[in-house]
């Protein structure tokens, strides 16, 4: 294990983090909000140590430069832990979140791209700090596609190497040569479509302000607004078209996206993952329609339009509202459960167990069946054109395991401190799919805020654990890693 090489990468990345706190205090000096001295003293704390840690370890040419993948391990689950220790310093400096756990929780769902959120108020707490909320998550929005793309691939991860297989480059492992450039190409993407939602947003009447920071959350599939009331706050018909529409595109895989800016428009249909996923969308959205149609809303436009923004806000993991959804019948709300699971595609800032999984474990299911009828028969499951081999299904079944083994784990936990059945459950399910608000006592008209200190740091370690797709963060307590 190269400690020096590990410091050296996260002073890098501490030091760049910083320097993105340059956007919020530019807000905050155009509002004049009293949080611009907050903000400065996080970037000046964030990019001074990262700067220490960068020179301090900064290995020499003599130095042997390469990582291992147990390294790789360490980099990427450090880096995260790091960004959310350090990304709660406006909260807690400002005195927003006067209280370390509080910040924290905040911090590390931003990050994340969770959502969920301790807040109350927002409508009155300064621009700067809304703004960097809504930020964070599109940093980690970002680093979310870059990892899933082209980091854990290279680690052999929970059965992420799949998105390759049905890439536009068929046969590649990556966009491009290196993850370097990988990386860039995928920034690209991701802020050109963002900037195309920004434009969409302001002429649907938004100011910039708000634009920017629905945007981000919307991208990134992270849910933080600017308001109680989330986007429901604007009550327009076209912005929760816009969003929904930017939300689903969130949930692609993003080297769909590069595919169709190149003019390669027939891959992206020709994806059964994003079959899959457009299928998974429709059918939740029309019978939720027709379940409100039939008990609580007489205009069937309107039982569209909410349960269209809500099915992809629950599936991405993006967690905006546009009304209580609390509120709805049982069927609907189960529906929103079973979505909070599947989540969108590998290789989107999306969370959750994803299609590319589901679609697997189904087909693998069927081949199981048919072997049962045919035991002689040779039939191997398939992800196109292409045979899934065995280990990697495994890879899959395991990451499947350990989900739903952390879901159990947490929801046992979080029922011993005193929540009642559903909170519980539906807040770990929302934690680990990195979904945002779930149902009972954290709803869309509740926040986190009011939950144990204990079940604030579980369920902040299920947010972690989800984004990072179990396997990253979970084989860093098994024994044998640490052994040389």
């Amino acid at each position: 294990m190269k400690i020096k090489n590990i410091l050296y990468i996260q002073g890098a990345l501490l030091f760049f983090l910083g320097l993105a706190m340059v956007f919020p205090v530019l807000w905050s000096i155009h509002y004049k909000d009293g949080d611009l001295w907050a903000l400065c003293l996080s970037l000046g704390l964030t990019c001074a140590t990262g700067a220490f840690l960068y020179l301090l370890f900064r290995p020499g040419i003599e130095d042997d430069q390469t990582l291992s993948h147990r390294d790789g391990f360490i980099i990427v689950s450090l880096g995260w832990i790091l960004a959310a220790a350090f990304g709660p310093l406006p909260y807690f400096f400002s005195g927003v979140l006067p209280r370390f756990t509080d910040a924290f929780f905040e911090s590390k769902s931003g990050f994340t791209t969770t959502g969920d959120t301790v807040l109350s108020g927002l409508d009155y707490l300064p621009r700067g700090i809304l703004f960097w909320r809504s930020f964070t998550q599109w940093l980690g929005g970002m680093g979310i596609i870059v990892l899933s793309i082209a980091i854990l691939p290279l680690l052999g991860v929970g059965g992420m190497q799949l998105y390759k297989a049905e890439l536009p480059s068929r046969g590649s492992s990556k966009l491009r040569p290196r993850v370097a450039e990988t990386a860039r190409t995928l920034w690209l993407v991701y802020i050109i479509l963002s900037i195309m939602e920004f434009i969409l947003l302001i002429f649907g009447g938004m100011d910039s302000f708000n634009a920017f920071c629905h945007t981000f959350s919307s991208m990134s599939s992270g849910g933080f607004s600017t308001s109680d009331a989330s986007v429901g706050q604007f009550r327009s018909g076209y912005i929760d078209s816009v969003i929904t529409l930017f939300m689903f595109t969130a949930g692609v895989n993003f080297t769909l996206h590069y595919s169709l800016f190149t003019g390669n428009i027939g891959s992206v249909f020709r994806n059964s993952e994003f079959r899959f996923y457009l299928g998974v969308v429709l059918v939740a959205t029309i019978a939720i329609t027709f379940n409100l149609r039939f008990h609580i809303m007489d205009d069937l436009a309107n039982c569209f339009r909410y349960a269209s923004f809500q099915t992809v806000s629950i599936i991405t993991g993006t967690g905006f509202t546009t009304t209580d959804y609390d509120t709805w019948p049982f069927f609907s709300k189960a529906v929103l459960l079973i979505l909070m699971f599947i989540g969108g595609s590998a290789g989107s800032t999306t969370g959750s167990i994803k299609c590319l999984r589901i679609m697997l474990i189904i087909k693998h299911a069927y081949v199981e069946l048919y072997r049962l009828i045919h035991p002689h028969a040779v039939k191997s499951v398939k992800l196109g054109a292409r045979i899934v081999y065995p280990e990697t299904m495994a890879s899959i079944w395991g990451f499947l395991i350990l989900y739903l083994a952390l879901t159990v784990t947490a929801f046992i936990a979080l029922a011993s401190l005193g929540l009642d059945m559903m909170t519980s459950f539906s807040a770990v399910a929302a934690t680990v799919g990195n979904v945002g608000p779930a149902f009972g006592a954290v709803g869309p008209s509740h926040t986190y805020g009011h939950l144990p200190v204990l079940a604030k740091w579980i369920l902040s370690f299920c947010m972690l654990a989800g984004r990072l797709e179990i396997y990253t963060l979970i084989i860093l307590f098994i024994p044998e890693f640490w052994k040389k």
